[in-house]
């Protein structure tokens, strides 16, 4: 890579320097990527990667704007700018020093005019994705399929009521899977932000969630056949393009897979910013997932639930990156996921450092929240102060309750020999300040 164009200039590799003053904002003052915490590497821990689409194909512009963001890298034809784009995005993953990066197909490689030269494109750019991996050591976190953003697709893509729509979303998803392989993507994710509806009157929901899942099941008999060894992650969003999405929240996701037998197959993709499009606090989702066993990876932004809408803005709240990684820890660890950065800069910050500084400002924030969840989990607190809250259910009818092995007759039985249950404080207020305390 030292033979080929600088795109940062004047950036070198990012240090860590804890003793960093507020101003200083190119340098780590809490990512110590080897120190080690509970018996693995604060690197191990957090498996940060760097999101393509936003950091390297974002222009800053919106529904009210033209683009705001020229980068270097975007000049020449579109496969010219396809290489350039890719040797900047290497150079700067080697700077952070993060070990993954995410991507959408049609990210990485310019959509042809037929699907036979998307995929020439998107073979002739892998194979140089392929080869700056082999260099830099980094890899695939996760790939993914747009299948969103094209015309086609305006009507949804598994969710089609045209066949042929969803026989070419099939089409896309087999290259993407034998592209996760070529690549050693660690994951595949699937987001389906076309796959719901904006009237009822012209959907028929039922047939539509049914051929989802069988859009899955061709998925999932694909990878087994050609040996694609990663965990399949579905990404909810509630609402945006569509007025509703079929993959709302993580219970919905979770039921879906659940009622068509999909749940050994599928993990879930948790963005925080579409948790609180949801109606949800930021870290719901994440709980609920990990709480059934389904938490796979998360997309670590966050939004402005007064807005409304996707911000996709970057996590800078030390009370929420410590809620998320201690429900992480506690399930012992994201792998083979991570965290994700699906964070764009604000398309009034213009200078190339500012990618840089967003990215720092995020993963100290999720070093810190590392760092006070194992205080909090090691320190055992406010588990302790849990545990004895359902201390009940250890013994007597209790025991029988979470053994399974209660019934009516037995609560009715138990309630006329021992009258009614005394009101007991949740102590709401205590364990929220318990918990400041780690903050």
């Amino acid at each position: 890579m030292a033979a080929q164009e600088e795109f940062f200039t004047g950036i070198p590799r990012i240090p860590y320097r804890p003793s960093a003053q507020a101003g200083e904002v190119m340098c780590f003052k809490h990512y110590n990527a080897a120190e080690v915490l509970m018996g693995r590497k604060m690197e191990d821990w957090l498996r940060f990667s760097v999101c393509y689409w936003h950091s390297f194909c974002g222009t800053g512009a919106d529904p009210f704007g033209f683009p705001t963001l020229p980068r270097p890298w975007n000049e020449g034809t579109l496969m010219e700018a396809a290489k350039k784009r890719l040797r900047a995005a290497f150079e700067f993953f080697t700077k952070l020093g993060v070990k993954y990066y995410t991507f959408h197909d049609r990210d990485m490689a310019p959509e042809g005019t037929t699907l036979e030269e998307s995929n020439r494109n998107l073979d002739e750019i892998t194979d140089l994705a392929l080869q700056l991996q082999g260099l830099t050591g980094v890899k695939v976190l996760w790939v993914t399929c747009n299948l969103f953003a094209h015309q086609r697709y305006m009507n949804g893509a598994a969710t089609n009521p045209d066949c042929h729509v969803l026989a070419y979303a099939g089409a896309q998803v087999k290259k993407g899977l034998e592209i996760a392989k070529k690549l050693g993507a660690e994951n595949f994710v699937f987001w389906g932000g076309r796959e719901g509806f904006h009237s009822i009157h012209n959907t028929d929901v039922a047939a539509e969630l049914k051929h989802m899942a069988d859009f899955f099941k061709m998925a999932v008999k694909y990878k087994e056949q050609i040996g694609l060894k990663c965990q399949f992650l579905i990404e909810p969003k509630p609402k945006e393009p569509c007025k509703h999405q079929y993959d709302y929240d993580a219970m919905s996701v979770i039921a879906f897979l659940k009622h068509y037998g999909l749940e050994g197959h599928f993990k879930l993709n948790i963005e925080p910013n579409h948790t609180t499009l949801a109606g949800h606090a930021y870290e719901h989702d994440v709980i609920m997932a990990s709480a059934f066993g389904m938490l796979g990876s998360v997309d670590s932004n966050t939004g402005s639930p007064d807005l409304g809408w996707d911000t996709d803005q970057f996590p800078m709240d030390i009370r929420n990156t410590t809620l998320v990684m201690k429900t992480i820890v506690e399930q012992g660890g994201l792998q083979p996921g991570g965290l994700n950065f699906d964070a764009k800069v604000r398309r009034e910050s213009t200078d190339l450092e500012d990618l840089f500084i967003a990215h720092i400002g995020a993963m100290d924030a999720f070093a810190r929240g590392l760092r006070n969840a194992v205080h909090i989990i090691e320190e055992g607190l406010i588990a302790g102060l849990v545990k004895k809250r359902y201390s009940s259910f250890n013994h007597g009818i209790g025991q029988k309750v979470e053994d399974g092995s209660a019934t009516l007759e037995e609560m009715e039985d138990f309630i006329k020999q021992n009258g009614e249950p005394q009101v007991t404080s949740g102590k709401q207020e205590k364990y929220e300040s318990i918990f400041n305390h780690y903050v």
